[in-house]
């Protein structure tokens, strides 16, 4: 075999009587970033809002992580409550498995209804602006937190013969391609597109109208993590020799494209 990326040979540490997952360290970096970031970006335009972003997250993040969970387990069942599944793997969210579009959904709402509650008494600007500030934090923490992936020896793409392939232990390949020891490291694709995706918004500021931003990161990310998904291998429901996750970036893509477009037109 030549050369590639190796996976790491262990995902977690103990401390004491404490198990420590590098998945959960790096979505917990991950947040924290995203915390920072749009707090800075929202303080700089709002210098009014100072600690409003840490007070929307201590919900919003909860409610992401369920909305995770939730997704992934509704689209994965057989993985929990099938021959060979186990229905309380289901909690073990440190064994991988957070949907994004859960995440975001519930996550997105969770953040909506406690920045409406507290604008109501404070002076703050419509919720578009607030998600604007937060759009590159999300994709920033999307960045790091992919590399759990890495860490799990998961959600891997078909096999692939090249320099940046990402090698798989026997004992984490997907059934049918036990044979076969490199994969193509969708982690690493989705983090460097999101790198992409956070550089852009940043670059942007806040030329363009409220609540594009949002839109663009939306739009953006499913563009790519369309033909992203359609590289992985691992087991989900399919139609039309699509994966269900493809139909859904297409769908989220093509309406925030159209919204993105409606709002950032100029007025006649």
């Amino acid at each position: 075999m030549r050369f590639a990326i190796p996976t790491p040979t262990i995902s977690a540490f103990e401390i004491g009587p404490l198990t420590i997952h590098f998945y959960a360290l790096c979505i917990i970096a991950g947040v924290a970033l995203a915390i920072w970031l749009g707090n800075r970006r929202f303080v700089a335009s709002f210098p009014q809002g100072g600690g409003v972003v840490a007070d929307v997250a201590i919900v919003a993040v909860p409610a992401g992580v369920i909305g995770g969970r939730l997704y992934h387990v509704a689209t994965s069942p057989t993985d929990y409550f099938g021959a060979e599944g186990r229905a309380i793997d289901a909690f073990k969210i440190w064994n991988g498995g957070l949907g994004i579009w859960g995440a975001i959904a519930l996550g997105t709402l969770a953040a909506f209804l406690t920045y409406q509650k507290i604008r109501r008494t404070q002076d703050l600007p419509p919720f578009r602006y607030f998600a604007d500030a937060l759009a590159p934090g999300i994709a920033l923490a999307q960045v790091i937190g992919r590399w759990g992936n890495w860490f799990n020896a998961e959600l891997y793409g078909r096999p692939l013969d090249a320099p940046w392939a990402l090698a798989i232990p026997e004992q984490f390949r997907e059934d049918g391609y036990l044979n076969y020891e490199t994969f193509h490291p969708t982690f690493l694709y989705e983090s460097l597109w999101c790198v992409l995706i956070v550089v852009l918004l940043l670059s942007l500021g806040t030329r363009l109208p409220a609540g594009t931003i949002f839109l663009l990161y939306i739009a953006l990310y499913c563009f790519g993590r369309f033909f992203i998904e359609g590289l992985r291998i691992d087991s989900t429901t399919s139609f039309a020799g699509l994966r269900l996750n493809q139909y859904l970036a297409a769908l989220l893509f093509i309406g925030a494209s159209a919204a993105f477009l409606k709002i950032s037109r100029p007025s006649r």
